[in-house]
């Protein structure tokens, strides 16, 4: 396989021979180390083989000494195809425009690549490096990283490290983001453990101050659970900070209607595609004016960046656009389906509610108001009810 990309590269000739003693040319072949390949013979007098172009050359000088008939009756490979571009000064002038073209352009930025974040959103790290400079289209030598990296750090304070590495027309942007640092609870600080709502305590741990409940006892919101004011014999009345978990089991009772009678899309069955180039930021149509509104349509949309081989981003982009209008038309919900998703929203509604706990029954009951349906869930929780209070002079 490679000697056959070379053989192209270098050109070959498929030659045909004709002759009453068609041995001599092969044996001037292997007399002056002539390489050949794929010999076919037509009849006792005549055959074809391949050769590279320069042996060609060659053994036609040669045959002069003996009497046959040497025909080219293929040519293939590099310098046959430009050669018959040779003349084609058109096609010169505009590859040579396009390879100055690539050559300036690979000086600038067209691609950014983000590696290293998770909470902050790509967008916001580059709109951040646009707004100092590093934007689509700016010339990858003028670029100081050392510099710009203390800019985005006082901008984006939950980054810890960037860095803008540019490889040829590819800016590759590394972050690093902040890990939080754990709040530091100062002992000194006096304070009390109150209920965060109403709940029958299950279990108390006191981790500094001296609990206020037990066990089986029904706390409403705002009760104290541990004080930190603690009074004794020997030590008189000590300020402590009063910390703690105290777990109660918690019932709730939440509420949502779903309509009905809702509005689905119907779509028309008709299709409209457009097609436009992005050449920066200079968006290019390659359409006339829609006949088809944006107000009843979908708009999908497909954007493919332009590269050479070997993965080299060039500044335009494809878009392709399709267009699919629809009408909107009344359907009656089924109580299934809206009960199911009544009790999603309310399942994500009971979930916040509880900072630190788990449910242990719930039941979902429903009624019908006119083109409503009113669904209650009723749940019982296990979770930590206690909430830290300062206490002041």
């Amino acid at each position: 396989m490679l000697q056959h990309v070379v053989n192209l590269l270098k050109g070959e000739v498929t030659g045909r021979v004709e002759s009453g003693f068609p041995e001599r040319v092969l044996n001037l072949c292997a007399e002056y180390g002539i390489t050949f390949w794929d010999l076919n013979w037509e009849s006792p007098v005549a055959f074809t083989f391949t050769m590279a172009r320069r042996d060609w050359k060659r053994l036609r000088k040669l045959s002069r000494r003996i009497d046959c008939d040497m025909t080219a009756v293929e040519w293939k490979g590099t310098p046959f195809f430009l050669g018959r571009l040779r003349h084609r000064y058109g096609l010169w002038v505009t590859l040579g425009v396009c390879l100055t073209a690539l050559v300036y352009g690979s000086f600038f930025i067209w691609d950014f690549q983000v590696e290293g974040n998770v909470k902050v959103s790509e967008e916001e790290i580059l709109r951040a490096l646009e707004r100092h400079g590093v934007r689509f289209g700016t010339y990858g030598y003028a670029v100081d990283s050392p510099e710009l990296r203390n800019y985005i750090l006082l901008e984006i304070p939950e980054l810890s490290y960037i860095a803008v590495n540019v490889k040829g027309c590819r800016a590759y942007v590394q972050v690093r983001e902040r890990i939080p640092s754990p709040e530091i609870i100062s002992k000194r600080e006096p304070g009390n453990t109150v209920a965060a709502k109403d709940a029958l305590i299950t279990a108390i741990q006191p981790w500094d101050g001296e609990k206020q409940v037990l066990p089986g006892s029904m706390v409403t919101e705002g009760q104290l659970l541990i004080s930190g004011v603690v009074e004794n014999d020997f030590a008189g009345v000590r300020y402590l900070r009063g910390m703690g978990k105290v777990y109660g089991r918690t019932w709730y009772e939440l509420r949502c209607k779903v309509p009905l009678k809702v509005r689905k899309k119907r779509y028309t069955g008709e299709k409209e595609v457009r097609q436009a180039l992005l050449v920066g930021k200079k968006r290019i149509n390659l359409y006339f004016s829609s006949s088809i509104s944006g107000d009843t349509c979908d708009k999908i949309v497909n954007q493919e960046k332009w590269r050479l081989p070997g993965d080299i981003p060039l500044p335009v982009t494809a878009v392709r656009e399709e267009l699919r209008p629809y009408t909107l038309e009344e359907r009656e919900r089924s109580e299934v389906e809206a009960l199911r998703l009544a009790d999603i929203v309310l399942t994500a509604r009971l979930e916040g509610c509880m900072e630190e706990g788990e449910v242990l029954r719930r039941e979902l009951s429903f009624q019908t108001e006119g083109d409503m349906l009113v669904v209650t869930l009723s749940a019982e929780c296990q979770e930590q009810i206690g909430r830290l209070v300062e206490l002041t002079e």
